[in-house]
């Protein structure tokens, strides 16, 4: 027998109880996993609270990293005792100690890398995998507008964006936050709660404003972002941190220099096992070759992930946040 978080019905961080659980065998095609780490993320909030609806009841999470206990027939490519990890690109359940998955939706795990380090970066490394090389491929010399830049994507963001020679604008909550997006690569901070973001963004770029704005806040920084791109920019909204984006006129992109818009879904980006190799690779990549160093600013017991859903709502973490079973 194992154990699992199970939301019986959606609410808050209280409603997700520490229960047993049979993982089940592994079918065709499907191999059992032990997690070692798993990774929390905003989307896991979503699920809990009802803003993106799942069937109760379910068990959270979109990412883990573990080892291969049991294998089904027809797998060839993964063995027991091998270490993988897998991302959002199919149904949610990470939050257990076992788990069975499709083979095809896991990936190798590289000697060179721990199991921290991917729970670490998996959704979060692979979000910002596909912002900055496919949803709109940063160029060196790029101005690029990026919110919540001391968060979990927001620190792999400020250190992939550095890599590639973009001029890296950060909006954060505190003083202190806005520190550690600048050892991590942030050119410039901004506090969006004290200044004005658009002004700003402004004077920071002598008036040529952002290429790019990538804004994971939601309802408090939409508009500023909107109002911080260059014409025929692009507008980037994968997050709601505080609260959905209210709905807008397609005249506002035309108003303001024909921009382009786009609400991104790693699962759109990591829909086959092709794309999910490749774009995983280039994650372990960034880390291998020292271009990414993951920030793991809280460890939680999985039992006690409630406690990590508080902390994560009230933005009281820094970087990524993992869960151990």
């Amino acid at each position: 027998m194992s154990r699992a978080i199970v939301v019986q019905e959606v609410g808050g961080p209280e409603v997700m109880e520490w229960v047993e659980q049979d993982p089940g065998a592994p079918g065709e095609g499907e191999v059992l996993v032990r997690h070692t780490a798993i990774g929390l993320n905003f989307i896991d909030v979503y699920h809990r609270t009802g803003l993106y609806p799942v069937a109760a009841p379910f068990t959270p999470g979109a990412e883990g990293v573990g080892v291969v206990e049991a294998v089904g027939g027809g797998v060839a490519d993964l063995s027991i005792g091998d270490r993988v990890c897998y991302t959002s690109n199919g149904p949610i359940g990470s939050y257990c100690e076992r788990r069975v998955l499709p083979a095809t939706r896991l990936v190798p795990v590289p000697d060179a890398i721990s199991d921290e380090v991917a729970a670490a970066v998996m959704l979060k490394g692979c979000t910002v995998e596909y912002l900055v090389r496919r949803t709109y491929a940063v160029q060196s010399g790029d101005n690029v507008l990026l919110t919540a830049a001391a968060g979990g994507v927001g620190l792999i963001a400020c250190q992939w964006l550095r890599a590639l020679g973009a001029n890296v604008i950060g909006t954060v909550g505190t003083a202190e936050k806005g520190e550690i997006a600048r050892a991590n690569g942030c050119d410039h901070v901004i506090l969006y709660r004290d200044e004005n973001i658009p002004e700003k963004v402004r004077k920071i770029t002598d008036g040529a404003m952002c290429a790019v704005a990538y804004d994971s806040v939601g309802a408090d920084t939409f508009e500023p972002s909107i109002l911080s791109l260059a014409p025929r920019g692009m507008m980037v909204t994968f997050g709601n941190a505080s609260g959905p984006v209210e709905p807008m006129s397609p005249l506002v992109l035309a108003k303001n220099g024909s921009l382009f818009l786009t609400r991104p879904r790693v699962g759109d980006y990591y829909a086959t096992p092709a794309d999910t190799m490749e774009g995983i690779a280039a994650v372990f990549g960034m880390i291998m070759d020292g271009h990414i160093r993951p920030h793991i600013g809280g460890r939680y017991d999985l039992a006690d992930v409630s406690d990590a859903h508080r902390a994560l709502e009230a933005r009281e973490t820094v970087g990524s946040t993992i869960l151990i079973p």
